[in-house]
């Protein structure tokens, strides 16, 4: 008799999870559900991004996967990437609140804010004061050609020999921004570059590894001594050191003169004291790592790929000096504005950010209401996964959707285009707010550096791997470079 009871609570157990891993009504497609599991078992931990595709050619551009008990819509292709997240961008404008990143970052900040009158305001205030300090004597441009001087003096120290630049990029991004954020630069060896650049690293590693994609997946994990709790203590590390830069900023900074931004938030905090705001010290230091994060990890690895690519086809580089070299002929130093007098340049810098896909999947989005795209119905708080990999290589939007070729960025008469697809920053309401912060220091760091070394392949290194690590960044493989001072300049 017990065991007929029990066996009936397991069929009706089994019937009920059979009945929720049910797509709903006018749902997208996509393969069979496994109770519990979900659609686990048709991904790579590891790296999922051929899987997406693979799961592209079977359900078309928009089709459905279960992570555990969560559904997730997959968005690939350009039409239906307009269609989502442009055409009905309010709509797909939110973000998930119940993934892993959302727990160790303590669902502050903006990056992974959910869609709402706080992330208006703080989204708001990023912008104008990024775009206030791209203006004035201590310019953005300013701070970019300051720490270019020292990523010279770096190169300089290598002239004919090898050299490695992974770190260097990494230090030089994050300096860039920490200069608007925190208003000072940091040595190369210093403590805080180094832990808080380890930590964002292995962290974008963690976020979109086997271990977090089990952690979304499976709640009943989460308070298990398994590897994903690094990355707590990891936030947890930086968050320590963001506290002590402002208790730095509240003793040293004077009312009404902002420094940086931290300044500017705190001066904002002020104004706001008397009314009811979203905006805290706490969530000022989440909102400066996020601000950091994104600054550097995105930066830093298209700059890598860029010199990579840039060092293995050198009638490239070559055809990119000569440019440089004509625009820039008489004068100290590049501009921004150079980059309109600079065609070629221009198309190189686009195919490096497109080849280099550093964000594949974007930032997860969810649906802020009931909503349909291209016939399908997608409920209110549904999981969104923007496939970007599958725009900047789709076929038909390029004409050398696979390989590395500037000829993708060039009209007939050999001027610089910028195709639809070209969308690396995503696009609509959560298109990536430091956009015009990341074009400028790629395009001076680029110029400068080509216009002063040489780079080549190492004869001695074997052939290149471009093949990226995977991550919530993709990141290229270790390699070094050749540098050599120009001779001619």
């Amino acid at each position: 008799m017990f065991a007929s009871i029990i066996l009936l609570w397991i069929c009706l157990v089994f019937i009920i999870l059979q009945l929720r891993s049910r797509r709903p009504k006018n749902f997208p497609p996509g393969p069979t559900i496994l109770p519990i599991l979900g659609n686990i078992l048709h991904l790579s931990l590891e790296n999922p991004l051929k899987d997406f595709e693979r799961l592209r050619k079977t359900y078309g551009n928009i089709y459905s996967l279960y992570l555990g008990s969560k559904p997730a819509i997959i968005i690939s292709g350009m039409e239906a990437m307009k269609a989502a997240i442009v055409t009905k961008g309010i709509d797909f404008a939110g973000r998930p609140q119940d993934l892993f990143v959302n727990d160790t970052t303590q669902r502050k900040g903006v990056i992974l804010a959910d869609y709402g009158p706080s992330w208006k305001e703080h989204r708001r205030f990023a912008l104008m004061t990024l775009r206030n300090f791209g203006m004035g004597k201590n310019s953005m441009e300013d701070r970019i050609h300051g720490e270019i001087e020292y990523i010279i003096q770096t190169l300089e120290k290598s002239d004919g020999k090898t050299f490695s630049p992974q770190l260097m990029f990494h230090n030089a991004a994050s300096n860039i921004i920490c200069q608007v954020l925190f208003g000072t630069r940091f040595e190369y060896e210093d403590d805080f570059i180094k832990v808080i650049v380890g930590c964002f690293t292995e962290n974008a590693k963690l976020a979109n590894g086997p271990w977090a994609m089990l952690y979304d997946a499976l709640p009943m994990i989460r308070g298990l001594p398994l590897p994903f709790n690094k990355a707590f203590k990891n936030v947890e590390t930086c968050q320590k050191l963001a506290v002590n830069l402002l208790n730095e900023h509240k003793r040293t900074r004077v009312l009404g003169e902002p420094r940086d931004f931290m300044d500017c938030y705190l001066d904002e905090l002020d104004k706001r004291a008397e009314e009811g705001t979203s905006f805290s010290e706490q969530q000022l230091t989440m909102y400066a790592l996020d601000l950091h994060f994104a600054g550097t990890d995105t930066t830093s690895n298209t700059l890598l790929t860029g010199f990579l690519y840039l060092s293995t086809h050198p009638h490239i580089q070559e055809r990119c000096q000569q440019e440089i070299d004509l625009v820039l002929e008489g004068k100290d130093r590049a501009t921004f504005e150079d980059r309109h007098s600079m065609q070629f340049v221009q198309a190189v810098l686009h195919e490096v950010q497109r080849v280099a896909n550093t964000v594949p999947l974007s930032v997860f989005h969810c649906t802020t209401i009931d909503t349909e795209v291209m016939g399908y119905s997608i409920p209110k708080g549904t999981m969104i996964i923007p496939n970007l990999t599958s725009v900047l290589s789709e076929e038909g939007q390029w004409k050398f959707p696979h390989e590395f070729n500037p000829e993708n960025f060039l009209n007939d008469k050999g001027k610089f285009v910028k195709p639809e697809a070209f969308m690396p920053f995503s696009a609509g309401p959560r298109m990536c707010l430091g956009e015009s912060l990341a074009r400028m220091e790629l395009f001076l760091i680029m110029v400068t550096l080509l216009r002063k070394f040489k780079f080549s392949w190492p004869e001695d290194a074997g052939e290149p791997d471009y093949t990226p690590v995977y991550g919530v960044t993709l990141t290229p493989q270790p390699y070094s470079m050749k540098v050599q001072l120009r001779e001619t300049l």
